[in-house]
């Protein structure tokens, strides 16, 4: 699987480049600021885009604006968002163009190469990851209905969702059996309000209304 890496940091961005290649992908290009990363991708066309969030020339939201235009243009990218603070609205701003093949990390979480590697690998096969880190601060954020309808399980059960955990990653995190993580997540979507659909698209509305990107 083909990556472009958008890190102004040279130091990092190589940390990340060896990271990848050790994880089985192939990094086909990199760039220091968000004009390359959108000329490395319209380029080389890659599977995965790995971008930090603030970038030259003005360390704001580059990156993110750079990941939302990569998926505009095209859908089917994978996008992983690095950051160096907790900044959830970045997180909600992507997921709320779409739920599928996004992740938002800290850049603290590369140290942990395994964790690191299979999150992005989770991404890039479609799925999502939200940095622990993140899940708890909007956890702690989220005390108003229906959010405060759910038991503490009930909410753990949701950060792990928020994860990108699947219900038997979820059932190894909390040490309960599947049958016990799918009866709790069976409880949150009618506590969420959440519309009677495929049991995929209600996890997606779960997890947007945990992010509070959902106006549903």
């Amino acid at each position: 699987m083909r990556a472009v890496i958008a890190e102004d940091s040279v130091l990092l961005r190589v940390g990340l480049i060896k990271v990848l290649e050790m994880g089985g992908f192939q990094v086909v290009a990199e760039a220091g600021d968000a004009e390359g990363l959108l000329a490395a991708v319209a380029e080389h066309r890659p599977e995965l885009a790995l971008i930090d969030v603030r970038m030259p020339p003005g360390f704001t939201d580059e990156g993110v604006r750079a990941a939302m235009e990569i998926r505009r243009r095209r859908p089917g990218t994978a996008v992983v968002l690095l950051s160096q603070y907790v900044e959830e609205r970045y997180a909600a701003d992507l997921l709320s163009a779409n739920t599928s093949g996004v992740g938002y990390l800290l850049k603290q979480r590369v140290a942990d190469v395994a964790d690191f590697v299979a999150a992005v690998r989770r991404v890039a096969d479609g799925g999502t990851a939200l940095d622990p880190q993140v899940v708890a601060q909007l956890l702690l954020r989220r005390d108003s209905d229906p959010l405060a309808r759910l038991t503490p399980r009930e909410r753990e059960v949701l950060g792990l969702m928020a994860e990108g955990r699947s219900n038997a990653g979820i059932a190894q995190a909390l040490v309960v059996s599947e049958s016990a993580v799918a009866k709790h997540i069976n409880n949150i979507f009618p506590k969420l309000d959440l519309p009677v659909v495929d049991v995929d698209h209600r996890r997606v509305l779960a997890v947007l209304r945990f992010l509070g990107a959902s106006r549903a």
